[in-house]
């Protein structure tokens, strides 16, 4: 034991680090570097091994098979936006011509800094926080994802508490959300009818007495009254927060329980569990449409889903609705990814992998719309109105059109059933992969010599914890004002904008495009198309500014479904909240610099310069020509690039 020991120190004195443009080299010095700090010293695979076994650290984990990560990936970006926000931006955006600008902007956007983050993870084995060692200054950056990050866990399972809802109420002979006998149910609730019952202005059945056909679809819907007066019992404001709902509190708490058990062992069993979180929601999808297809007036509902309408692209709003969408529905900025990436080996094929995923998050969004407007042509098919009149997003559409539709099918509970089991799949996997990315990003602060045994276990509890208790002010009859204060401004498109504006500046500007791309090629074994590089220098930098300032100069205050306006108290505290992560940023920078001796210019350099871990010398040739790969494909032999491990 003591050998070993003297020989991990021997190789850790013995190595020596030089880093010549941008790239480390053997030279003599296990802490230096000309451009970088080397952090963890020793170069060779057994030094390293020792000296971490030494310290009581274990090694970081990687995932037991590649595919480990991707379905983790497709299980966090591919979530509930895909089904609830694409279809319907979709259609209100001139139905196919949507497309265009869509598949413009992830190009330029989507692409190029979904890569970045996995590369970035990958390149410096760390989490959302110490991967931006490589720039010290802009350490904020990763502060400000596990902000966002953290928010999106609070609110976002308060999606999942209702779907769980939905799902034991589907267990019924009849749905409780298709009649009018229900003691939550008011006097205005009227069930659906035809439009074909009604005779000069009247509708035909005594039961409703003497009404107009105008008069009664100005009723309230049984669906509507079951979630405002059953699931939410929603009170008049948000300065009414009212009593708590026991039965959300038992979701809640159910679903927080399914989240603890799929993280708290890491990757390992994160990376089987998604199995089944990814792959079964496809599943039910796929048997949706196949029922959805062939009930009446589907066909109207597919084609005014991908109708094209020419003349939008002419509006700002189709095309910020397509940045917006790209940004939101890839998980950028929120530092998941950046964790998920950490866990791959050091030369998997990331670049790839940037593509497959993105291709499987588009075409499930495009997928999904199938679904769901094939269910909405049915219901209004059923009702005799426009599609406009029944089409919704967001969770108007997962718990108020959907479950309508689905109430007028034949076996609704059946189909019910499958639904919100397919909704708590979708995002059950988001939240769960959300919560490893905190986790991680707040691990990693903690150097070796604090590590114990069920530390993982610990931190993931007292997180889960943590934000159960933020979400009892969301299961009280004021708590959708809170969810939709958390909704707007905590996770909003201005804050991930703004990070992933910061995010490309600082790998193209501060560490060098140029620089990044030669690591990359060291990594993976080929240099990507440069088309990436100009996107992260310029592109994609422009577009998420745009997209912000966009944002920000057409900002209207917060409403609760157009008719209840938030008091000025409650933007306040929304704005808090926005502002909690977007001023990590340059509040840190400045801390830094302030704190920091000699001129600006020292100070800069010092701050800017990079901290390495002991991993990039284990994997970094020294006589690698970097400059000499091409852009090629991968896997062809012109471009193949042994990575050889240093061993002392």
């Amino acid at each position: 034991m003591e050998k070993s020991s003297l020989d991990a120190d021997c190789a850790l004195n013995m190595v020596l680090v030089e880093e010549k443009k941008g790239h480390l080299i053997p030279n003599g010095n296990a802490h230096q570097g000309v451009n970088g700090t080397l952090n963890g010293g020793p170069a060779a695979t057994g030094a390293i091994s020792a000296v971490e076994k030494r310290q009581g650290y274990p090694e970081r984990e990687t995932w037991t098979r590649q595919m480990d990560f991707i379905m983790s990936c497709v299980g966090f970006a591919v979530g509930l936006g895909n089904v609830w926000r694409f279809p319907y931006l979709c259609y209100k955006n001139g139905g196919g011509v949507f497309l265009i600008p869509y598949v413009l902007f992830i190009f330029l956007g989507g692409i190029p800094i979904f890569f970045l983050e996995i590369a970035l993870g990958q390149f410096m084995k760390a989490g959302s926080i110490n991967v931006w060692n490589i720039a010290p200054l802009f350490k904020g950056l990763g502060f400000a994802s596990m902000v966002i990050v953290f928010f999106c866990n609070t609110y976002y399972i308060m999606v999942l508490a209702w779907g769980f809802y939905y799902l034991i109420k589907s267990f019924n002979s009849t749905l409780p959300w298709s009649t009018c006998d229900n003691p939550w149910n008011s006097e205005n609730c009227i069930e659906i009818f035809h439009h074909s019952d009604c005779h000069n202005g009247t509708i035909g059945n005594s039961t409703f007495g003497n009404m107009t056909c105008e008069e009664l679809a100005n009723g309230r819907s049984p669906i509507i009254e079951f979630w405002e007066n059953k699931v939410l019992n929603i009170s008049d404001g948000l300065d009414q927060p009212g009593v708590i709902n026991w039965e959300m509190v038992l979701c809640l708490m159910a679903v927080w329980v399914m989240v603890y058990f799929c993280v708290w062992k890491g990757v390992k069993s994160t990376g089987k569990i998604v199995y089944v979180t990814a792959t079964f929601p496809y599943v039910v999808l796929i048997i949706l449409l196949v029922r959805g297809v062939t009930l009446p007036g589907a066909y109207d509902g597919i084609l005014y889903y991908v109708k094209p309408d020419w003349s939008k692209l002419g509006e700002a709003q189709v095309w910020i609705d397509a940045g917006t969408q790209i940004f939101f529905s890839y998980a950028i900025g929120l530092g998941a990814l950046t964790a998920l990436g950490s866990y791959n080996r050091f030369n998997n094929d990331c670049y790839k992998d940037a593509f497959v995923l993105a291709f499987i998050n588009s075409g499930t969004s495009f997928f999904s719309g199938f679904v769901v407007f094939s269910i909405l042509g049915f219901m209004a098919s059923e009702q005799g109105v426009d599609i406009s009149k029944v089409a919704e997003s967001g969770p108007g559409l997962a718990f108020i059109a959907y479950p309508k539709a689905i109430s007028m099918m034949p076996v609704a509970p059946v189909w019910a059933a499958l639904f919100f089991i397919m909704l708590l799949l979708l995002g059950l996997d988001s939240q769960f992969v959300g919560v490893e990315g905190f986790v991680t990003g707040i691990l990693d602060l903690f150097p070796g010599k604090y590590y114990m045994r069920y530390q993982r276990e610990i931190a993931v509890a007292i997180c889960c914890l943590l934000c159960f208790i933020i979400d009892l002010s969301m299961v009280t009859q004021g708590g959708m004002y809170v969810f939709q204060l958390f909704d707007y401004y905590s996770a909003s498109g201005m804050t991930l904008l703004w990070q992933a504006f910061w995010e490309c500046v600082v790998v193209a500007w501060v560490y060098g495009a140029d620089r990044f791309m030669d690591d990359i090629a060291r990594m993976i074994g080929y240099r990507p198309f440069p088309w990436i590089k100009w996107c992260w220098s310029f592109i994609t930098p422009c577009v998420c500014m745009g997209i912000f300032l966009f944002h920000l100069l057409n900002y209207k205050p917060l409403t609760y479904n157009n008719v209840y306006v938030y008091p000025w108290w409650g933007e306040v505290i929304g704005w808090c909240m926005a502002l909690s992560s977007m001023l990590c940023i340059p509040v840190s920078v400045v801390y830094k610099l302030a704190g920091s001796k000699g001129t600006f210019r020292e100070r800069w350099e010092s701050l800017t310069k990079p901290v390495w871990g002991g991993h990039h010398l284990e994997y970094m040739a020294p006589d690698t020509d970097i400059k000499s790969l091409t852009s090629l494909s991968p896997g062809t032999e012109e471009n193949k690039v042994i990575i050889f491990e240093s061993v002392m």
